[in-house]
């Protein structure tokens, strides 16, 4: 056979190969492997996504928690698993741009995962308690310039997005609080409400109650926009820390080695299911942005800011332990 017919032929039946795969697929329940427990921000990612995708696909969607390890635990079991679309991972941004550079050994590699689709996105907001003498960001920061040390501020954990979060705006405007991590946002927003810790720096839905019946403070959204839960509270650049932004993204990630046809029908599939009445009804009760990407763009997401992250967390000495 003529060696370009024999390479168009072998093209050809590749092409049909993978249009196949993508016609037969699901063949079973979809699992999104969670990294974190049930309620917030990953959580709900997912689950506002799963009933509507299921629908059109043709099969149940079952949302699996697995938190713990500081997410590790669900990473490696999707880089593990499967590489056929059935198993699919709920990626945090803080565990997947900022693992790599906080554990000297993971039991994954992002090269282990491709990009399917993001999914959602969350602005934080700068809280504080009553007793702290500001009112405006502006006046915090100047408090916090004239009494280095004598705030303390909570996160979810060492080397959560609140911890490297708060480090990144102590480096940016010069400032220096003592760390207090807690396992979860649960008592770090007890611990604040009680006056134990000063500041906390997390998403709008887990202090918006609490700010709206002003038993917390809140500076600043950092965010390029107004919180719609929070319409009162300035951005970081309204209230003037111009280059300060911080947000969390939830995206979803498949197996390396899973079939290309089936990670772009999952992509559309997953951004039909975004558009439904559902899912976005279930954000905007949670104050959760549903943004869309596709994988190549999630791709470079997860390039520049494994970088940027990486670069802050080195410089501070930030450690999951």
């Amino acid at each position: 056979m003529n060696p370009i017919r024999r390479l168009v032929c072998a093209s050809t039946l590749g092409l049909l190969a993978l249009g196949a795969q993508a016609q037969t697929f699901p063949t079973k329940p979809i699992t999104l492997i969670v990294p974190n427990p049930p309620g917030g921000v990953v959580d709900t990612s997912a689950r506002l996504v799963s009933e509507p995708l299921g629908r059109l696909i043709g099969q149940s969607v079952v949302v699996d928690n697995r938190g713990g390890a500081s997410g590790n635990i669900a990473y490696q079991m999707v880089a593990n698993a499967p590489k056929d679309g059935h198993t699919l991972l709920i990626s945090y941004s803080a565990y997947h741009v900022g693992n790599p550079a906080m554990f000297p050994k993971l039991p994954w590699a992002q090269k282990d995962l491709v990009p399917v689709a993001l999914l959602t996105a969350a602005t934080n907001v700068i809280a504080a308690h009553p007793s702290v003498p500001a009112n405006n960001l502006k006046e915090f920061i100047a408090y916090l310039k004239a009494n280095p040390g004598k705030l303390n501020y909570a996160s979810q954990g060492n080397g959560s997005l609140s911890h490297v979060g708060t480090a990144l705006f102590e480096q940016t405007t010069g400032t220096n609080m003592v760390h207090v991590p807690y396992k979860g946002s649960g008592p770090a927003i007890a611990d604040v409400l009680a006056g134990n810790v000063q500041v906390f720096m997390t998403t709008p839905p887990s202090v918006m109650q609490h700010v709206q019946a002003g038993k917390l403070k809140a500076f600043a959204v950092t965010g390029t926009a107004r919180h719609p839960g929070l319409p009162n509270v300035p951005t970081t650049s309204e209230a003037g820390l111009d280059g300060f932004t911080l947000e969390a993204w939830v995206g979803l990630f498949a197996p390396a080695g899973t079939p290309p046809a089936v990670v772009s029908q999952l992509s559309e599939q997953v951004k039909r299911a975004l558009e439904t009445p559902e899912a976005k009804n279930v954000g905007n009760k949670a104050g959760i942005e549903i943004r869309y990407m596709a994988p190549e763009q999630l791709g470079a997401l997860v390039t520049r800011e494994t970088e940027y992250w990486g670069k802050i967390i080195k410089s501070r000495n930030i450690t999951a332990d």
